[in-house]
This record gives C-alpha cells, sequence and structure tokens, in this order.
C-alpha cells in the first residue's frame, strides 16, 4: 500500500512554527492590546464557537500557540479531534491572561479554521467511499511549510498520508519517464539505487503504459487521468498478472466522480482536493474580562 506516514508533529518544530507566526502577526507590538493597559493583564475567558458544521482539527496546537503567550494559561477542549460539529457548538474554552488570549486570537484561530476545513473535506470524500473497500490518499500538494499540519488534518478527516516528502518512498512520475526514456528505464535506473524496503510506485496514463508496469519490479501502479472504461480494464490486466501490487488512481477525482472511481476496483484513490480546494471552518471567539 502507498506509505502511510504517519504525521509525528514534533513539539520542538511545531514551537518554531508558531512563535514565526506570532512574530509575523504580532510585529513591534500588539498596540491595541498594550493600549488597554492594567485592564489587559486581568484574567479572561475566552469560548470558541463554531459558526457552521464541520470537524474539527488543530485544538492541540492552538492550546500549545497560546502557551506561547502565557504558560499559565488553561486551554481545555469541549471536542475531541476528529469531531462532527453542528453550527453554533462551543469547541473550547481558554482561561488566561486577557492579553494572552487577545494578541493569540487570529493566529490560533486561522491555524484551526485551516485545518478543520481540511479536516471537514475530507471527511466528505471519506464518507463516500464508507461502502466500498477504496480507501482515500491525500498528496504532497500542500501549503509550503504546513505539509505536517495539512497532513494532520487530513489523518484526521479519515484519509491515508501519502509520502509526506520526497524521501518516503519512489514515485515515478510522466517526468521521470520521459528523461529515463521509458518506464522500464526509469524502474531499471532507480530500484537498485534505492535503500530496503522502499517501495516504487510508477504512474501510467495508458493501457500500453500499464503492460509495461506490469512487466517491471514496481510495488504499486497509479493509474492517472483514465476514464473509468479503461481504468477497469487496467485494474483486470494488473489483478490477473500482479495480484500483489496495488493500485492507485488519480486525476479528475471529486465528489461525483468518487463512486464511478472506486468501482473500477482500485484499492486508493489519491486526491490533493481536500486540502488545496477547502473553504475554512468558520469559527469565533468571544471573550469577557472574567475567568470563570
Amino acid at each position: 500500500m502507498p506509505p502511510n506516514t504517519s504525521v509525528a508533529i514534533v513539539e520542538s518544530s511545531l514551537d518554531e512554527y508558531l512563535q514565526a507566526w506570532l512574530r509575523e502577526d504580532v510585529g513591534r507590538g500588539d498596540w491595541t492590546t498594550v493600549g488597554l493597559g492594567d485592564l489587559a493583564q486581568q484574567p479572561g475567558l475566552a469560548l470558541w464557537v463554531t459558526r457552521a458544521p464541520g470537524v474539527i482539527a488543530g485544538l492541540p496546537f492552538a492550546r500549545r500557540l497560546f502557551q506561547q503567550l502565557d504558560s499559565n494559561l488553561s486551554f481545555e477542549p469541549l471536542v475531541d479531534e476528529g469531531e462532527a460539529c453542528a453550527t453554533d457548538t462551543t469547541i473550547a474554552k481558554i482561561s488566561g491572561n486577557l492579553a494572552a488570549l487577545l494578541t493569540g486570537e487570529r493566529v490560533a484561530l486561522n491555524l484551526v479554521m485551516r485545518l478543520s476545513g481540511i479536516a471537514t473535506a475530507t471527511r466528505q470524500y471519506v464518507e463516500r467511499l464508507a461502502d466500498s473497500p477504496t480507501q482515500l490518499v491525500d498528496t504532497r500538494k500542500t501549503t509550503p511549510g504546513l505539509r505536517q499540519l495539512e497532513k494532520y488534518a487530513s489523518r484526521v478527516g479519515g484519509a491515508i498520508n501519502h509520502r509526506l516528502g520526497l524521501d518516503d518512498a519512489v514515485m515515478i512520475k510522466d517526468n521521470h519517464i520521459a528523461a529515463a526514456g521509458g518506464i522500464r528505464a526509469a524502474v531499471d535506473q532507480i530500484r537498485p539505487a534505492i535503500p530496503y524496503p522502499m517501495t516504487v510506485e510508477v504512474e501510467t496514463s495508458s493501457l500500453e503504459q500499464v503492460d509495461e508496469a506490469i512487466a517491471c519490479p514496481v510495488d504499486i501502479i497509479m493509474l492517472d487521468n483514465m476514464p473509468p472504461a479503461m481504468m477497469k480494464t487496467a485494474v483486470e490486466r494488473i489483478r490477473s498478472q500482479k495480484p500483489t501490487v496495488k493500485i492507485e488512481a488519480s486525476g479528475n477525482v471529486t465528489l461525483e466522480t468518487l463512486g464511478l472511481i472506486a468501482a473500477t476496483g482500485v484499492d486508493f484513490i489519491s486526491s490533493s482536493a481536500p486540502i488545496t480546494r477547502a473553504p475554512w471552518l468558520d469559527i469565533s471567539m468571544q471573550v469577557s474580562s472574567k475567568a470563570v
């Protein structure tokens, strides 16, 4: 199967991201909050409330961001990661220094709204495949600097992570094939150069390329941008000749086409859409000047 990369967010790396994002937003100082004077040093309470239905992801990262500003701050998630929530659901309660709440609000919300949007979109795709053994796989089409977090959100939504980076597995795509002069030439050149037990996947876009890939020592064959009828024929050829090889479909994947693609018998469907096209989930923060 495609490398099921478990996205482990290293705390030290996460803190570097969070501090950089706070520096970007705060700049030379949060003049609005500073202008409140002693009022901003009082304890406060903030509630996070959804303004649309969706799947929640990223609350642990929001907690860590606020704690960069106030180490004694209490961030209490009121829902689980991956929980589907209705509109007007209170998903977190935050108690701490008002200055920390006000200064950290936008960055923390941006992060959770973005990740929850991805988790929500991913869940929609996964649910369309609920009656099929075919599984949804994400891609490397992510926002630079946010890949670990966006792939985390993808997993929260129910997808399988594909490669986290180029060092996870070999994927021989159309440009590699063109550079090598064919699928056989590319596999013969690359296979001896990689460490054991790294998997090799090859992209195909025609039945001729599928036949060439079947004849090579590969672990996964990708069927790229094939119409369903051609894809079904390709699956039948691969299953009859290389039953242990896994099959991935990619290209033109939408909520409407998922069922047709899964019906061809592929093991995995990869799509960038749940990450690249996901709208943010609307979440608001309501602050009061008294912590309770």
